[in-house]
Parts: C-alpha cells; structure tokens; sequence
C-alpha cells in the first residue's frame, strides 16, 4: 500500500479567496441598497440576473477545463465579477445586454486566461467595456432619481421594462436620461457654464442627485475593506488624491472647462472604481510604490476621458488602460534588495 507524505507548510492561514470576496460581497451590500432606493428595483433584478448568468458560464467553463466545479464556484469570484457590472450598468438595461456583458466577462477575461489569478485586466470592467462601445446609448441612459421620476419605477414596471423592454405602451426611453456627468459634458460644449449645470433638478449639493450619496456609500465601503485589510489605501488615495488635483490645476486655469472637483470625485464610478475596480490584487500592481503608480495614473486618466474623451465616464477605460501597463510598473518600482547595490 502507497504511503503518502504530506509537505509543509501545515498551518492554514486565513487569507483565503473565498473570504475576500465574501468580504467584497458584504461591502457591496449598503451599495445595493442605496442604488435601489434610488434608481428603483431593477437595480436587485440586474444583479440576481447576473450573478446567476456568471454562476452558469462559470460552471460551463470549469467543465470544459475539466477543472472541478464546488472549490471554483465557491470562491466568490464570479459573484463579484457579476455584481460589480451589474452595479456598473443602467438599472433598466435589457435583460440580454447584463447576459453578453456577464458572460463575456466571465469567458474571455477570465478564463481564456486560465481562469482566477491569470487575467490581466479587470473582468467586470472588460464586460462593461464591451456594453459601452457596442450599446453606447443604451449604456449612457439611466433613471432619474426616484425623486426626480414623474413615475417612480416599481418592480412590475422594472421586470416588464428589462424582459421585454416596453412598459404601458412606452419604451426605456420614455423612462430613462442622460446621467449627470453626460449631461455637464454635453452642455459645457453649448457653452453653457458649469455653475449654471449644477443649478439644474438633475444636480445636487455636489454632483448630480443621488449619485452623490451612492459614491459616499462606496467610499464607506472601501473603508471597510481598508480596516479588514482586504484591500491597501495606496490605489484608492492615490486614484482620489490624482483626479483630485488634476481637476482641481484645470478648474484653476478654465473653470468652464468641467464641474467642480468635488463634483467628479462624488459623481458616476468614481468611488466604485477607487475601492472595488481598481484595487483588484490580480490584474493591478503588485508593489506598493506600483500601486501608487496604478491608481495614480487611473485618477488621471478617468479625468482626461471625462473631459476630452468620447465617453461621459472613463473608469472602466482608465482601468484597462493601467491594467496593460502593469508589468512595466511592476518592472520599475521593485523594491531594492537588501544588501544589493541601487541601479
């Protein structure tokens, strides 16, 4: 009879996959319920969809692989993947763009990579990506804020709106508007100053109604993971601290050229980017000066895209963009060896 030995290390630690992204889960709870309470229940329904999209591919692929299904769906990470696009995209969108985008994500960020741990870019913000140029209209419509709404979307509207896309005779469209950030860019271009954009009913204190709260609600979120220590402080601060800056150098020199800094930290994805995109540990930088680099240049990037680029909101964008250049960082921002000679 065979005898099998057993090699160290034999105590189990406890960072473990399953709960960081548990931990992730449970900080995207009070984001949920905040992105409900103001854009209606097609906020819950977008997520269940897909999460239970992302769990289906996940379970097609490991079985292709012939990789084992219960440790693999177990880890969490399809769930996050899900939730985190489902938050991304328009609470009305129909049913098969969250399918597409979930399972794109799943499929060809992730496991045509090897799966968990060998994907260079960031699988939510890939699927996100891919709805925004293909369905840029569908993808730049969001609800007003249910205060905001003639018709404050309940779950029967918001199924038979997301299923078959027509509610009482009327479309989406008749439902659904610009977002904030779309809106301030495109009435800067009819010269319109930002002063005046923020005076409007779709603005708040700070940045556009509602979103202000949901990004403070992410921010919280992000603190939470920083006091578990499942994520470090070095991409969030230093993404913030970046679009901070450069928006604030570029109000200084034009301020008709974009809304207030506080309006871009408090507006679109902003605060999802900071604490739950970019602070991905697989497709980021793994040294700490890097991570600095990485959020640093997300920061900037998010704001050049606002404000230049062809897109109201350039998260997903400046992500994948720092995604391709994290072997470079990495290369360059090693920590010097102890006792080796500085280059």
């Amino acid at each position: 009879m065979p005898i099998f030995r057993l090699s160290p290390p034999f105590l189990a630690g406890t960072n473990r996959v399953t709960l960081h992204m548990l931990q992730v889960l449970v900080a995207l709870v009070p984001e949920v319920i905040a992105m409900t309470y103001y854009f209606g229940p097609g906020v819950l329904i977008n997520v269940t969809l897909a999460v239970i999209v992302a769990l289906i591919t996940e379970a097609v692929m490991l079985k292709l692989r012939d990789r084992p299904l219960k440790p693999f769906l177990s880890d969490g990470s399809a769930a996050v993947t899900a939730v985190l696009l489902a938050l991304a995209v328009p609470p009305l969108s129909p049913w098969w763009m969250t399918v597409i985008g979930v399972t794109f994500a799943i499929i060809f960020a992730k496991h045509l990579y090897g799966g968990l741990g060998y994907n260079p870019f960031n699988p939510a913000m890939i699927g996100y990506v891919l709805l925004l140029i293909s369905f840029p209209l569908e993808m730049t419509t969001w609800l007003p804020v249910q205060s905001l709404a003639e018709q404050p979307m309940g779950w029967l509207s918001s199924l038979q709106l997301i299923f078959t896309g027509q509610f009482n005779g009327l479309d989406i469209d008749a439902y659904s508007g610009a977002t904030p950030l779309d809106a301030m860019k495109t009435q800067i271009v009819l010269d319109r100053h930002p002063e005046f954009i923020s005076s409007q009913e779709l603005f708040g204190m700070a940045g556009g109604r509602g979103w202000e709260w949901i990004n403070i609600w992410f921010a919280l979120g992000g603190i939470w993971l920083l006091y578990r220590k499942v994520i470090s402080w070095h991409v969030p601060v230093a993404m913030i601290l970046a679009l901070l800056i450069i928006s604030s150098i570029t109000t200084l020199i034009d301020p008709t050229v974009s809304g207030s800094p506080l309006f871009h930290l408090v507006s679109g994805g902003t605060m999802l980017g900071a604490f739950f995109i970019a602070t991905d540990p697989v497709s980021g930088s793994t040294t700490l000066k890097g991570r600095i680099v990485f959020g640093a240049g997300v920061g900037i990037l998010t704001y050049v895209i606002r404000i230049w680029g062809g897109y109201p909101d350039g998260v997903a964008f400046a992500v994948i963009l720092m995604n391709m250049l994290v072997p470079l960082i990495d290369y360059y921002t090693q920590p010097r060896v102890y006792g080796g000679a500085t280059r």
